[in-house]
């Protein structure tokens, strides 16, 4: 049975404004819920960029689902930081908190005026990174010296149980990768046969755990108004890796985008006045092989779409299952 969630975009929306949205989505009818983890948006009209770990705090008090983030250890966020961070929402709220973790982009680890590595290198620091992660959630004494440099750090303050801690992975190399140590995959919707192909590296390496998917929609009474919510909002969505995870700042990737190309913006986010036609297309990607999808409105009000999930997208999914 299909698990339903709402992803709540920290680049879109206020914090404050992001809260209430959650606490809506609950009430709606909603499985869960998980977060971004961003320095800055993707362009400059998304306009927010609250701090994740602060605001899932609060999240997880005015809720009673879970909700988890995706996060990138190892440049901006000192393994040892995020390891204490997980520790502390998953001892306030267990059972309910899990993290995704990724090798992550330019635009937000930057700021550290570190070079930039390498996609190879990223990836040996995260395995590196979730090492240290997980021997400080057992309650060890860590140093490590590689990629990461870690000195006799532990932990006072830890779950009874750690956080499932899964991997991101948009192609079925990173997935076969991550089948050796997450508990669970999270990916981002793209053409069904990629989705096929990322789903099969991890399952056939034996990854175990749930498989996520997070899929980007626009809805609105119209069309063309759903559509332009889309062109406005989500135009980043063009931008593919490896370039996507290459580009420092939010005008970055407006001008790789360039003059949008409607055809293929409609595929990176499913523009759908219709909520039953919405959650069968979602329906129809979930077959592929997922446990859990993450439903994205790309605008930044919710009302209308939560509404809209509310009486016509939950019900038909949760038919479906």
């Amino acid at each position: 049975m299909v698990f339903v969630g709402f992803h709540a975009s920290h680049e879109q929306i206020l914090p404050s404004d992001l809260l209430t949205a959650v606490q809506q989505a609950e009430a709606a009818g909603f499985d869960g819920a998980m977060c971004s983890d961003h320095l800055a948006p993707w362009n400059p009209r998304q306009g927010e960029s609250g701090f994740a770990l602060s605001w899932l705090g609060a999240a997880l008090a005015r809720t009673d689902f879970s909700i988890g983030m995706v996060n990138a250890p190892g440049q901006r966020y000192h393994p040892v930081i995020v390891a204490q961070a997980f520790a502390t929402l998953e001892e306030m709220f267990p059972g309910r908190f899990w993290a995704a973790l990724g090798s992550g982009e330019a635009m937000n680890e930057h700021v550290t005026g570190d070079p930039w590595p390498p996609k190879d290198v990223r990836t040996r620091r995260l395995g590196e990174s979730v090492d240290v992660i997980r021997r400080l959630l057992a309650g060890e004494e860590v140093t490590h010296d590689g990629l990461v440099t870690v000195h006799r750090a532990r932990l006072w303050s830890r779950p009874v149980e750690p956080p499932p801690l899964m991997a991101t992975a948009v192609s079925a190399e990173t997935a076969a990768w991550a089948a050796s140590w997450a508990e669970g995959l999270a990916t981002v919707v793209q053409a069904p046969d990629a989705l096929e192909r990322v789903v099969d590296a991890y399952r056939s390496n034996g990854g175990a755990g749930p498989c996520v998917l997070q899929v980007h929609v626009s809805i609105a009474e119209t069309d063309a108004e759903a559509y332009a919510i889309a062109k406005d909002q989500w135009r980043n969505g063009l931008v593919s890796p490896p370039l996507a995870w290459d580009l420092e700042q939010p005008e970055d990737f407006d001008a790789a985008v360039g003059e949008v190309d409607e055809a293929k913006l409609r595929q990176a986010v499913l523009v759908d006045p219709d909520p039953v036609s919405l959650a069968e297309r979602i329906e129809a990607l979930v077959k592929i092989g997922f446990d859990r999808v993450y439903i994205h409105h790309v605008g930044r009000d919710q009302s209308y779409f939560l509404g809209a999930a509310e009486s016509g997208i939950l019900p038909r999914l949760k038919e479906a299952r």
